[in-house]
């Protein structure tokens, strides 16, 4: 084993294993009958009122979702916002939200060749069965650390210790993906690898320079 072999693989779970976040939000703003920056204004609104983002709240489990519609809604013009046909927030959200089954697909190729894969999500409680039907994070995870049931997200450090605890590897055998830089900063800072997730092509490229850099270990197949 080299001394920097990476061993584990992590990644993020929206804009990298789905469609990048502006088209599920714009799927979105048009269900709902808003415009995108009508929304992502009410929801910095609400952030200023109440302290905190509201999406962020909801990722950690201090409010339900219906909270967080609640506090948008109060920053709308007339200060109410009813959802079409009876459905949910996140139903609505996962209507325009397609899993990228091409990087699904590298991501296995990997556990084939011997690599441990993880996924660490800012995700939400009440949308566990909506995500979960956009990727196969049972077949491909050995771990998965999600913010709903961590009481604490991404970049905060300590849900990289978290995940680091739970793979039982330094952050040294590990390389991280993620599609912001500010969730890559803290993962980098303990010393992880990382990746900044842009586009599928470009991503697995770059994950595979560096397993394929120094100290990465022979394989008899190559990166799929």
């Amino acid at each position: 084993m080299g001394v920097n072999r990476i061993e584990a693989v992590v990644c993020d779970y929206g804009g990298v294993l789905t469609n990048p976040l502006h088209e599920t939000l714009e799927h979105f703003a048009g269900s709902v009958g808003l415009s995108a920056d009508a929304i992502l204004t009410a929801i910095g609104a609400a952030a200023a009122r109440g302290g905190a983002d509201p999406m962020a709240l909801l990722e950690v489990g201090a409010v339900t979702e219906e909270d967080m519609v609640a506090s948008i809604a109060a920053e709308l013009p007339g200060g109410t916002w009813t959802l079409p046909g009876g459905r949910t927030f996140g139903e609505l959200w996962f209507a325009g939200r397609t899993g990228n089954d091409a990087f699904a697909d590298f991501l296995r190729g990997l556990g084939g060749d011997g690599y441990r894969l993880a996924l660490l999500t800012n995700n939400v409680q009440e949308w566990e069965s909506l995500w979960r039907a956009t990727v196969p994070a049972d077949e491909l995870f050995e771990v998965v650390v999600n913010s709903a049931h961590e009481g604490v997200r991404k970049p905060d450090p300590e849900i990289y210790t978290r995940l680091l605890k739970r793979l039982d590897l330094a952050p040294e055998r590990c390389l991280f993906v993620d599609d912001l830089e500010a969730n890559l900063a803290p993962a980098a800072a303990l010393g992880m690898a990382t990746v900044r997730f842009r586009d599928t092509a470009q991503a697995v490229a770059d994950v595979t320079a560096l397993l394929e850099g120094p100290g990465a270990p022979l394989r008899t197949e190559g990166v799929r």
